[in-house]
């Protein structure tokens, strides 16, 4: 399927790594206009001359998604560059281990505010720029929005407030001919895990028991989650929104073992 984004304009949080960086590089070489911003500004500045090697037009702001000055500094910087926004792409998102004993309160508000109230305060600054342009906004949720998993509480929570938060959305701005979905990915290989806490042994081991509890028999890549993503956010997913749309190799469909 030859997706195009030509004049249009995106806007990727979390870009520096993971499934947002593999998102961005995904819908440059669709041709689509970026405004990108992630934690890292060497990274990113780094991601940003790649791109425009490759003729794309690109913007970036460094800077904490939890501080909602910034959040509006970052939609209003779009608006001045671009003076449009087309797609919202909400990548940005951190994991911790923790149960319901040992996580503390700060431990679970920081974990709301970086995976879903940020989302939520993003979206709706977006929503004038979106709802002039007809647009959409893609959340990147986890399988254990749909699925809870013992030890990361918090990350269960919040990943699942991300779905209900796009099930609710786009019900309220569907009449705009705004479209609201979220893909749900079983484990990819990235680095959420290691900034989570893990050691690189730990992380291989869990990445092999991987192999076994995803009936395709493998972690997936972000490029298959930027391919997705991308597809919802195409004028060929014109009819689809509310979606909460699993990318896990069927994960979802397991019991636990």
């Amino acid at each position: 399927m030859n997706i195009r984004f030509d004049n249009k304009v995106v806007l990727v949080t979390g870009a520096t790594s993971g499934i947002g960086r593999a998102t961005a590089v995904r819908f440059a070489d669709s041709g689509a206009g970026l405004m990108l911003t992630g934690r890292d500004e060497a990274v990113l500045s780094e991601l940003k001359i790649r791109l425009k090697k490759n003729k794309a037009v690109c913007e970036i702001l460094t800077g904490d998604i939890t501080d909602a000055l910034f959040r509006e500094k970052l939609i209003k910087t779009c608006g001045d560059r671009f003076g449009r926004l087309d797609v919202l792409v909400n990548a940005a998102g951190i994991i911790a281990s923790g149960t319901i004993e040992s996580t503390t309160l700060q431990d679970f508000d920081y974990m709301m505010d970086v995976n879903l109230r940020s989302v939520f305060h993003l979206m709706q600054l977006a929503l004038p720029h979106l709802t002039e342009a007809k647009g959409n906004i893609v959340n990147v949720s986890s399988i254990t929005g749909l699925r809870a998993f013992p030890g990361i509480l918090s990350y269960c929570v919040s990943k699942a407030g991300v779905d209900q938060l796009t099930r609710a959305a786009a019900l309220e701005l569907g009449p705009k001919g705004v479209r609201v979905n979220a893909v749900n990915p079983g484990v990819i290989q990235t680095n959420l895990h290691k900034r989570g806490g893990m050691d690189m042994e730990a992380y291989k081991k869990f990445l092999e028991h991987s192999k076994t509890t995803h009936p395709l028999g493998r972690v997936g890549q972000p490029q298959e989650a930027a391919d997705l993503i991308a597809f919802l956010a195409s004028e060929q997913a014109g009819w689809l929104t509310g979606l909460t749309c699993s990318i896990d190799g069927g994960r979802q469909l397991t019991c636990s073992r």
